[in-house]
């Protein structure tokens, strides 16, 4: 009973701070997408505490350089993991969608670019605090899902599409997409995943971070 209590408790507090989230003002078009610079790396994450930083200083990079090369005519958000950039948001026309790509490949320590810009007007304040709810309801039912660790993946949803990020295996990655398809609100889901192998899963999974059974 306690166990159950604990999980309604943390559920409640993933949607609390995703409603927040979708409330306060938006200081730049041009976002980073991961988690906030405070030094502390997440617990259970599968990165190396290296390659959480690197993905940090990804952000950073990412961000400053398409501030700089294509002001405020865009709204990107750029999020990296494992040195893999996801680029979401809206532009202009399908040349800056090009451009933005091209900007990203040439920062130091990106391996990929998956570019799912659309060429569209912003989304409007009811439609970004939608997002944010659904990003935390998949979030949410990722924790409650006992064989999987929510800690390996990462979540961003943009006009109700549903991005899932991460180093998982097949059926880690199966079992999540069915978790997101089925989140009320989720119009679709694209998988930027890295697959391994179960055996990888074991070599790198810390014991505190492997999938409940």
């Amino acid at each position: 009973m306690k166990s159950i209590r604990s999980h309604g408790r943390l559920t409640l507090a993933i949607l609390s701070v995703a409603t927040a989230a979708a409330v306060l003002p938006a200081c730049a078009p041009l976002a980073v997408g991961g988690a906030a610079l405070t030094g502390a790396m997440v617990v259970g994450d599968r990165r190396s505490s290296g390659t959480q930083l690197d993905d940090q200083g990804i952000e950073l990079r990412v961000a400053s350089r398409l501030r700089d090369q294509m002001g405020s005519r865009a709204r990107i958000s750029a999020t990296s993991y494992n040195r893999r950039v996801l680029l979401t948001g809206e532009v202009a026309n399908a040349r800056d969608k090009e451009l933005a790509e091209s900007i990203v490949k040439q920062v130091d320590n990106v391996q990929v670019v998956n570019n799912e810009l659309d060429v569209a007007n912003s989304p409007s304040f009811t439609e970004k605090a939608e997002d944010s709810l659904l990003t935390g309801k998949v979030k949410a039912g990722l924790l409650d899902t006992k064989q999987l660790s929510s800690n390996a993946f990462k979540v961003v949803t943009e006009r109700g599409t549903v991005f899932l990020m991460g180093r998982v295996t097949q059926r880690e990655a199966d079992l999540a997409t069915q978790v997101a398809r089925t989140t009320k609100g989720a119009q679709r889901v694209v998988r930027v995943l890295e697959i391994i192998s179960e055996e990888e899963l074991l070599r790198i999974a810390p014991k505190s971070d492997a999938p409940k059974q």
